[in-house]
């Protein structure tokens, strides 16, 4: 599962961004479900895949974070994707520009969602969690414009803005929203928190909000009565509760942004539909 391959829709650059995963989503979803809802949407990429591609009727997408939301507000539901595409080509990014930028209040949910996205990149790791800090040398010595593609942007904000018909943003607790619809049998999850499990502390570096009860988490999804499918990392402790609860789990190999080789692990009721993908080649 390579990065590079997949079909980028996102604004974002997200920590643990789940592009890789893309491309085998349609594998999954074999039969269209009335609903696809992502609790923890963060950089929403397989949300957004599920929209474009029309794998479900319906795509529901929820965020707690509140600089996050505001992107997704304004695009999805406040329909002020437009506004956001003219700021970002309109803006002249300087050292002294994004400092002036930041430094100022946002009066409206648009103004927030900018401000977010020029943190997001314009910051190491498009982190947005307190301590972060814009980059100093970036790609090839371009500092803060090393992720600026002011074209780029305008582009994926236009192709969500054209299938915003098919998506409902809920700014919220995902969990509330896996419980509300956890009885629905046309209903399918996707469930990628962006929080560790297994004792790790990277995600109070990483994200405002770190802090979920993993085995409270696992044993909601006991309850669900249509299908879904989990991300996390492959640590033991997550391995431990997916056999816990009687879940399927399956490490899937993939390259991140980096190029690096890596090794994620998915969990759900039944993966037989990823397996053969796993297998080592014969040539």
């Amino acid at each position: 599962m390579n990065v590079a391959k997949a079909r980028h829709l996102s604004p974002f650059r997200y920590p643990g961004g789940k592009t890789w995963l893309a491309p085998l989503i349609h594998l999954w979803l074999k039969e269209r479900p009335a609903e696809f809802i992502e609790p923890f949407a963060g950089g929403g990429i397989i949300g957004l895949t599920v929209a474009a591609e029309k794998l479900a009727e319906r795509v529901t997408m929820v965020e707690l974070d509140d600089q996050v939301a505001a992107v997704w507000r304004t695009i999805i539901t406040d329909d002020e994707g437009e506004w956001l595409s003219r700021r970002i080509a309109d803006f002249e990014l300087t050292v002294e520009t994004l400092q002036k930028e930041l430094a100022r209040a946002p009066r409206t949910t648009r103004e927030k969602a900018f401000q977010t996205i020029l943190k997001n990149r314009t910051y190491h790791g498009g982190i947005l969690a307190p301590g972060a800090a814009p980059l100093k040398h970036g790609e090839n010595g371009k500092g803060i414009k090393s992720r600026w593609y002011a074209n780029t942007l305008q582009k994926r904000i236009a192709e969500i803005t054209r299938m915003r018909d098919r998506i409902t943003f809920i700014e919220g607790d995902g969990i509330e929203i896996i419980k509300k619809n956890a009885d629905r049998a046309d209903t399918v999850f996707f469930i990628d928190p962006p929080y560790t499990a297994a004792g790790k502390k990277a995600g109070r570096r990483l994200y405002n909000f770190f802090e979920l009860d993993h085995e409270a988490l696992f044993r909601l999804m006991t309850t669900v009565v249509g299908d879904f499918l989990m991300t996390y990392d492959n640590a033991e402790g997550v391995r431990e509760l997916a056999h816990k609860f009687g879940f399927d789990m399956q490490p899937v190999a993939m390259k991140n942004t980096h190029h690096a080789n890596m090794t994620e692990l998915l969990i759900g009721r039944d993966l037989d539909w990823i397996r053969p993908l796993q297998q080592p080649s014969k040539e």
